[in-house]
């Protein structure tokens, strides 16, 4: 009897092994079903200064009590790709029909071999690893850094904000060399009271959704020079993306402490969403914006988003953005002298003029809340394609003014109004040299020649490349030299 029970005994242990194994045998197939990973981006952050190569792991978990079938795993860049996987031992780029039991996860190793010295590399190489599981499809990026640079990648994160590294901390001075390109991969943060210097020479790119943030009472002063201008750009280097918006976010700058100025000079910034982006944020700004010899074009936004800040500008080029060249919005000061604001943008309908200017900004409750505003323009162009160039939108309440004096200006407005205008030259081709290929110097027959003040132009003596203007300074960042070549 005793030995009757415990076969008994034993027959139940394995009928409930075999139903265990039977369990774990059926396949989830629930098309809510996805995978977890260990990391949602595999970053290979060695920077190589000679051909080498670097292995990163990637966890891949079943989330599921039940035995789960991957249909396909699969580098995306196949064979053709810089990277290599390893799946569970298996070095090959395409796995289907991958098994895995409830709760249990495969590794995945990924290689990559990069030249640095191959110029032909973008700054950043990627690449992704699909994965296909009951009809949903997965992906996992693959990111390594393709050329010899510096790199600025992001590693703070704050809900409501991008991500960030901080390259300048409180009380810091960080110096930008041109030593070797800058490659910021996220967003580059001065912090309050830090201060970022950039030398002449400097190239800074920016992968896409990336900037570079002054925050408050932060400070920037990126002086180059007519032969080596600093330039902030995307970080796409093929040649159909030399003039292509939209490839990086903006220059982000806050308010600041009096007699802190923030400083551009000598520099080009282009084809990002935002170029300078200036705006008192916790308190009312202080310092001043200063900006000279600089060229901002191909933005996908506003070439300048002002709110409510103090800029000061000379031998100013802002060309080509899909929203405004200029917008300077809640009030500020403004003080721009022998600028080029053209807008000739080609990639759509654009209903705004290039330069728009408000007084006031909207409450919680929708309410116009007016803030002083003084804008004072004096031998520039205001210039593009829409009739009307020129907008404000202004509400009763503040000390608000605008005064254009000796500029060529594209407009429906009544510049008979000498209170706002003074020596107009209206609605009259500049004759820019090419704006197809944005070169907005002064050709031979421009009416924009020799008719600026020379009170003005003395401000300003010498152009945006450093030609004098003398006693007959023109419109413009350009002094126009017979036979020059840009």
């Amino acid at each position: 009897m005793k030995f009757q029970k415990t076969i008994f005994f034993f027959s139940l242990l394995i009928l409930g092994f075999l139903a265990s194994c039977q369990k774990n045998e059926v396949l989830d197939t629930s098309p809510n079903l996805t995978l977890n990973f260990s990391t949602d981006s595999v970053l290979f952050d060695t920077v190589f200064t000679s051909l080498g190569s670097a292995t990163r792991r990637l966890m891949v978990y079943n989330p599921s009590h039940q035995k789960i079938k991957i249909s396909d795993i699969a580098l995306a860049g196949g064979e053709q790709s810089p990277f290599r996987i390893n799946i569970d031992g298996n070095p090959a780029p395409d796995q289907k029909d991958v098994e895995l039991a409830g709760g249990d996860s495969l590794y995945i190793f990924a290689r990559v071999t990069i030249n640095p010295t191959n110029v032909n590399n973008p700054f950043v190489v990627e690449d992704s690893i699909l994965f296909q599981i009951n009809g949903n499809n997965q992906t996992v990026r693959l990111v390594a850094w393709g050329q010899n640079a510096h790199y600025i990648v992001a590693d703070h994160t704050v809900p409501g904000f991008p991500s960030y590294k901080i390259v300048a901390d409180s009380l810091q001075t960080t110096r930008w060399t041109n030593d070797k390109p800058y490659v910021v991969y996220g967003y580059a943060v001065v912090n309050s009271y830090g201060k970022l210097e950039i030398q002449p020479g400097t190239h800074i790119y920016f992968h896409k959704n990336s900037g570079l943030w002054i925050y408050a009472n932060g400070q920037l002063t990126a002086q180059g020079t007519i032969d080596e201008p600093i330039v902030f750009q995307g970080d796409r280097l093929e040649s159909d993306y030399a003039d292509i918006p939209g490839q990086w976010d903006r220059i982000w700058i806050m308010e600041g402490k009096s007699n802190q100025n923030n400083t551009l000079e000598n520099a080009i910034i282009k084809n990002g969403y935002i170029g300078i982006q200036a705006e008192s944020f916790f308190k009312k700004n202080e310092n001043k914006l200063v900006l000279k010899n600089v060229v901002i074009q191909n933005m996908d936004g506003a070439g300048i988003l002002s709110r409510n800040y103090t800029i000061e500008g000379q031998n100013l080029v802002v060309a080509n953005c899909g929203g405004y060249c200029l917008a300077l919005t809640d009030g500020g000061s403004y003080h721009f002298i022998q600028s080029t604001i053209a807008n000739y943008w080609p990639y759509s309908i654009r209903n705004n003029p290039a330069v728009m200017l408000t007084n006031f900004v909207t409450d919680s409750n929708n309410q116009a809340v007016p803030n002083n505003l003084s804008f004072n323009l004096g031998n520039s162009i205001i210039y593009g394609y829409n009739d009307n160039e020129f907008g404000t939108q202004m509400v009763a309440g503040a000390d608000s003014s605008y005064f254009l004096d000796h500029c060529l200006v594209k407009t429906t407005r009544n510049t008979g109004n000498t209170i706002n205008f003074n020596e107009i030259i209206k609605n009259t081709d500049p004759k820019f040299k090419d704006v197809h290929t944005m070169d907005f110097r002064l050709d031979t027959l421009s009416p924009a020649i020799g008719k600026g003040s020379l009170a003005i132009g003395s401000a300003s003596p010498y152009d945006i490349l450093g030609n004098t203007r003398g006693a007959l300074p023109d419109l413009g960042a350009y002094q126009f030299v017979p036979g020059q070549r840009k």
